[in-house]
């Protein structure tokens, strides 16, 4: 099954659909930092505030790290190599100082080999726990290019923009830690663990039987997981039509 754009207008239609809704996630996600950070106080209503603004900017930073993917995988705006790369640096960089350039290489290796001693997402033999897998993927991406980036943008935000390091902390900090969690769990751990009923392919990858607004909730359509893998060139946003047609087709325990 090919769910790539057969001619030239069908990949100018995902790019302006793809451009569109990244510069939602990102103005969004700018908008709610520059609020939060900025303009909430951590005083009376505000206080009340606070949970609600940082399972928002979770959920944005997930759609962060979601363009970017796109935009790794060219799905972003096909054939157009520099804006992906503009597009997705800028998305990583907001994220969490993190240098997409550095990303790609190890996403690459992940869909070679997924779910083998070569994978940089794949931890023992599948099996383990949740959290000494995410101990293990956290450890994996995390780097000191990363926390000086981090630190820089940090320092840029308290000493010359004068932002309330407790309000950076909760509304740009947690947020990133957090969705972290998330697209770990949606988009690498359910999808790639082992489980009593084996792998249908060389993928080793299953997705998830969500309805469209809980997937979209959960990881921007991320947990439709052996679909991104049967045919990355597919953008998060089709990734629902995709995996309808795969029901269709196979049912639901396609994976």
């Amino acid at each position: 099954m090919s769910a790539r754009p057969a001619r030239s207008g069908g990949h100018d239609r995902q790019t302006a659909i793809g451009l569109a809704l990244a510069a939602a996630v990102v103005g969004a996600w700018l908008a709610v930092h520059v609020l939060a950070v900025y303009r909430l106080r951590l005083v009376g209503p505000g206080v009340v505030l606070v949970p609600f603004v940082v399972v928002l900017q979770c959920w944005l930073s997930v759609g962060l790290f979601i363009v970017a993917h796109d935009a790794m995988h060219g799905s972003l705006a096909p054939r157009r190599t520099g804006l992906n790369r503009a597009v997705g640096r800028l998305a990583l960089l907001l994220y969490g100082g993190i240098w997409y350039d550095d990303l790609v290489a190890r996403h690459f290796a992940h869909h070679r080999l997924p779910g083998t001693a070569e994978d940089p997402d794949f931890s023992g033999d599948g099996s383990v726990g949740l959290w000494r897998w995410y101990g293990r993927f956290f450890r994996q991406y995390l780097s000191w290019g990363q926390v000086l980036r981090m630190g820089i943008l940090a320092d840029v935000e308290i000493w010359l923009l004068h932002a309330p390091p407790l309000n950076l902390v909760l509304f740009w900090a947690v947020p990133a830690l957090l969705s972290s969690l998330q697209l770990f769990y949606f988009g690498t751990y359910l999808p790639h663990r082992h489980e009593a009923e084996a792998f249908a392919d060389r993928h080793r990858t299953r997705s998830n039987a969500y309805p469209y607004l809980v997937s979209l909730a959960t990881c921007f359509h991320f947990g439709y997981h052996h679909e991104h893998h049967d045919d990355p060139s597919v953008p998060w946003w089709r990734l629902p039509a995709v995996r309808r047609e795969a029901v269709r087709a196979h049912g639901w325990r396609r994976a």
